[in-house]
């Protein structure tokens, strides 16, 4: 079943043309990513899908029997509403009274007239007919993983991270067939990230997403769609697949463009040569040549982000942090902390949302004070400190400007000076884009300017705070490039599991209460070694509970529980056979669909397969735990 179409779509801004005459669809059960440089028109074109924009030419069509949800890059509330207002505010008959139960369930607590109880009494019966106990289990387990706890509390008081996890979950409750998803990892902490993936790997929807995050792409979608100099390319299959046949497609683009431009000038010198007299003979050549000379120019002017500034001498002495301590009332963030910084470090900052990993940073970089302890800095250590923050850009200076605030001659890696103008330009801003207004840039292109500006001194110790939020792609990869080669220290915060595997030797994971661990290894290790041992700790919970049961005393037989039958026995065993069985099989298919697998159907089947296998282990566990509860 289709579930969307859009026709010959053309959107331009001025002079700047976005993209032309582009068509694609999106089928039931398609699970699709959206990629493109900054600037090229991503969410301009889920605006224009969602009805947010419109376009300039052509037509987008969304089946009328289809529920879709939007998550944007910003997403728009009324300010006045609670969170539970917001969350669960549907059509849906079972939503309406799931918002009611919890309402009723916390006036409840204040209210001495008894009307909240009859009230509550009502209310359950409603939920009892509807039958949304179901559901409202559901909205507890997507509220209590993103963290929403203060249900009552006006959206109004609420932080842009806890904004964006308000309308993640209000998407997910409402549980649609099309789902469309502008950066939807950003303001998540990882354990929320890997949750959201294997939900999303289950969940019977259509989805059009558009990510940074190369494991998210990679695990999730069995389609890419790529946006490049205004056309639509499309690619069967994952992430990884798409990279091989964008590497295979752009070869063969440049080749033709070689072939043509060896062509071109030979052509140029006969048109140079041509004489005069004899050009109404010679028109069809000028024609060839005049299409000669289109594709000879056609090919992609690839702006390359080039990062090689000059990085200052690093001396032997660091950073040494000696017995820190930070607490924000009773929340402690660090717990006398100590640690020495070495040559060329490369350190990962993990932990969950609110654990104090930016308190940390602003704590080495001087920005907020210490209650106890002392750092001790080295003479030679110059920071460069991309804050998530950023910096606040004037919207009405032109983007030359922000540049030339700070210097207008900058040191280059290979000796040589640059003006503000070059060096904007190695950060793929070109000259018609220098003298354009800060108010024009997109997210992505605000964020390649702060990191210039961050750059521009030089640093030889990078703190990096969430780096990768709003870079598209192929910036992402230059930078890593540039920071796998950058001779000094590095200490980064990013929910981007491939960015934090790719350049960190190890980790400081900020376990709360003012523990700090440094964990040797890759932040794939620390998760396989994370899920072993939450393994070994319910396979020897189970063992507890057993062992419990066969020590504790017979008691008389009116309070035994009952023994399971011979068929439950055998039941119990085979369920644990089954479930082991099932693990392994949702284990292969993982591999599978993170392997070699590039044909579009198998994708979805394997996909779908996974989601199969997901509620029927859940299913079993529950019947497993029902027989568990009896004896033996």
């Amino acid at each position: 079943m289709n579930f969307l179409s859009a026709e010959n779509i053309s959107k331009s801004y001025g002079d700047k043309k976005l993209f032309e005459n582009i068509s694609f669809g999106l089928e039931q059960g398609q699970k699709v990513a959206l990629v493109a440089k900054n600037g090229s028109g991503k969410t301009t074109l889920l605006d224009i899908i969602t009805g947010k924009d419109t376009p300039d030419t052509g037509s987008v069509a969304v089946n009328n029997n289809i529920n879709v949800a939007y998550l944007s890059q910003d997403p728009t509330f009324n300010e006045s509403e609670t969170v539970l207002e917001h969350v669960l505010k549907s059509d849906s008959p079972i939503l309406r009274t799931v918002r009611r139960y919890e309402e009723v369930l916390d006036r409840q607590l204040t209210d001495t007239s008894g009307k909240a109880l009859k009230d509550l009494e009502k209310v359950t019966a409603e939920m009892e007919e509807l039958k949304a106990w179901d559901a409202e289990a559901r909205i507890k387990q997507i509220l209590g993983v993103l963290k929403i706890e203060n249900l009552h509390q006006k959206i109004k008081e609420l932080s842009g991270g806890q904004r964006k996890r308000i309308a993640m979950a209000k998407v997910l409750i409402d549980e649609p067939d099309l789902l469309i998803m502008d950066e939807p990892t950003n303001h998540l902490d990882l354990d929320m990230i890997e949750w959201l993936e294997q939900y999303l790997v289950r969940a019977k929807l259509s989805l059009l997403l558009v990510t940074h995050d190369r494991y998210f792409l990679d695990r999730i979608c069995d389609e890419i769609l790529e946006l490049s100099d205004g056309t639509m390319y499309r690619h069967k299959g994952n992430y990884s697949y798409y990279i091989e046949k964008k590497a295979e497609r752009e070869s063969m683009e440049a080749a033709s463009v070689d072939k043509a431009k060896n062509l071109m000038r030979k052509e140029l010198d006969w048109v140079r040569r041509m004489p005069k007299a004899r050009g109404t003979k010679a028109k069809y050549r000028m024609d060839a040549f005049d299409d000669l000379k289109e594709k000879a120019t056609s090919g992609k002017r690839e702006d390359k982000l080039q990062l090689s500034v000059k990085m200052s001498r690093m001396g032997k002495k660091i950073m040494e942090l000696k017995n820190l301590d930070k607490s924000y009332g009773d929340k402690k963030i660090l717990d006398d902390f100590n640690y020495i910084f070495k040559r060329k470090e490369r350190i990962g900052i993990v932990g969950k949302n609110g654990v104090g990993k930016s308190t940390f940073l602003n704590i080495l970089t001087g920005k907020d004070s210490l209650d106890k302890g002392e750092i001790e800095y080295g003479e030679t250590v110059v920071f460069g400190y991309y804050s998530q923050q950023g910096i606040e850009l004037t919207e009405d200076k032109r983007v030359i400007d922000v540049v030339k605030d700070v210097a207008e001659v900058i040191p280059m890696a290979d000796g040589n000076n640059l003006t503000a103008s070059q060096l904007l330009q190695r950060f793929n801003f070109p000259p018609e884009q220098q003298y354009a207004y800060v108010s024009t840039l997109s997210g992505g292109e605000r964020k390649r300017l702060y990191l210039c500006e961050v750059l521009m001194d030089n640093p030889n110790f990078l703190i990096l705070d969430e780096p990768t939020n709003d870079l598209d792609l192929q910036t992402l990869s230059i930078l890593e490039d540039f920071l796998e080669e950058f001779p000094g220290c590095l200490l980064v915060v990013t929910h981007d599991r491939y960015f934090m595997d790719k350049l960190v030797d190890h980790l400081f994971v900020f376990e709360g209460e003012g523990k700090v661990t440094d964990f040797n290894g890759k932040y794939t290790d620390y998760r396989d070694i994370q899920e072993e041992k939450e393994a070994e700790e319910k396979r020897l919970e189970k063992e507890r509970k057993k062992q419990e049961k066969e020590e504790k005393p017979v008691a008389p037989k009116a309070e035994q529980k009952r023994k399971r039958s011979y068929k439950e026995q055998k039941e119990y065993e085979q369920l644990e056979t089954d479930i082991e069985q099932l693990e392994a099989e949702k284990e292969e298919l993982n591999n599978k669909l993170n392997g070699s697998v590039t044909d579009h159907a198998e994708l979805m089947q394997i996909s779908q397969k996974i989601g199969e296998i997901i509620d029927l282990i859940d299913e079993k566990m529950m019947r497993w735990l029902e027989l568990d509860e009896l004896n033996g």
